[in-house]
């Protein structure tokens, strides 16, 4: 069963800006935080003629390994892609899509499909007419870090990359074919490696269109390229329980208030104070959904004076108290 309850993540607190080290790779440092917590990983063989509707996933990334064969991927709004044996496709926002083994065949719902359950998050499926063969492990996953949501908000609708052939990413596609051993054989412990693996495959498409594809002069990925705002995000990311104020940040970028204020406001897209106040939310609701810690501590330890003040950003924020929140996620079923 699917797990959709976030796990826990701890932040340090220091008590004065001055002591925030020189970073040298924010967008290396950002990658560090993010943590996939996978829910569903299903091997497939598919047998033509076949079409799968896979539905839309809110808040989750699909992630598609094709160890033998060949199918398209097919989605409204976007061009379809043809994907062969060696090809790794991320689906970062959740959207709904269509694999098939012919452009324009009819699809049938995933949960439709006679799948059988071999762990709690490990599935396997065989469909199709007979004919030619597609084998592929589907993969819906999650972040468990805030930093999350801004990255995937970044990302394109699909990410594709062929990685067979390796090239200067050797190591990619021996790692796509030391999964598509496992998948053949399945022995004792091998949907743990592949399950291991593959999250560590949607990790590095997404190094790989950071570092290869994207090309923003504006947004949250160009700040992190800016060389001197990214080392205040950084800042921020690594301790947002600090007492920042824009002379803080502006010190830590090595610029003047005025500049640095108008600079991040231009790139970023929003003030840098508003900024510093969402991601403290977005860390402080984490810890109260992952703990039963009292609201007033979280709250210090995120930067508020007070847990009046607190709930009334968090209020304003949400739109609900922090209380109310922490019980609606305790009251949610465990899986689906």
């Amino acid at each position: 069963m699917v797990d959709f309850r976030p796990i826990r993540a701890d932040s340090a607190r220091m008590t004065r800006p001055t002591e925030v080290p020189i970073v040298s790779d924010p967008i290396g440092e950002a990658l560090h935080l993010l943590r996939l917590n996978g829910c569903v990983y299903a091997q497939s063989v598919l047998s033509a003629p076949w079409g799968i509707d896979l539905p839309p996933f809110p808040g989750h990334m699909m992630f598609h390994i094709i160890t033998a064969g060949s199918c398209w991927l097919e989605s409204d709004g976007a061009e379809p892609v043809r994907l062969e044996r060696g090809s790794l496709v991320l689906v970062p926002h959740g959207l709904g899509h269509q694999l098939v083994d012919a452009r324009g065949r009819e699809t049938v719902d995933f949960f439709d499909l006679p799948i059988e359950r071999v762990t709690e998050i490990f599935e396997r499926l065989e469909y199709g007419g007979g004919g030619d063969e597609c084998r592929l492990i589907c993969v819906v996953v999650r972040f468990d870090h805030a930093v999350a949501e801004r990255l995937i908000d970044s990302l394109p609708a699909v990410l594709h990359l062929d990685a067979w052939d390796g090239g200067d990413d050797r190591w990619l596609s021996d790692t796509l074919r030391f999964i598509s051993r496992e998948a053949e054989a399945l022995r004792p412990g091998g949907e743990t490696v592949i399950t291991r693996l593959a999250d560590i495959l949607a990790i590095q498409m997404i190094r790989h269109w950071l570092e290869r594809g994207s090309e923003e002069q504006s947004g949250w990925l160009a700040a992190l390229r800016d060389e001197r705002l990214g080392r205040a995000i950084a800042a921020i990311h690594r301790e947002p329980g600090t007492p920042w104020t824009l002379e803080t940040l502006a010190g830590v970028a090595s610029m003047s208030r005025s500049a640095f204020a108008a600079r991040f406001a231009e790139v970023v897209g929003e003030p840098a104070m508003r900024y510093l106040t969402t991601w403290r939310l977005q860390v402080a609701r984490r810890a109260l959904r992952e703990s039963d810690e009292p609201v007033g501590c979280v709250a210090e330890r995120y930067g508020y004076l007070s847990e009046a003040a607190f709930c009334r950003a968090f209020k304003r924020e949400f739109g609900v108290s922090p209380g109310k929140d922490r019980k609606v996620v305790a009251a949610a079923p465990v899986s689906a």
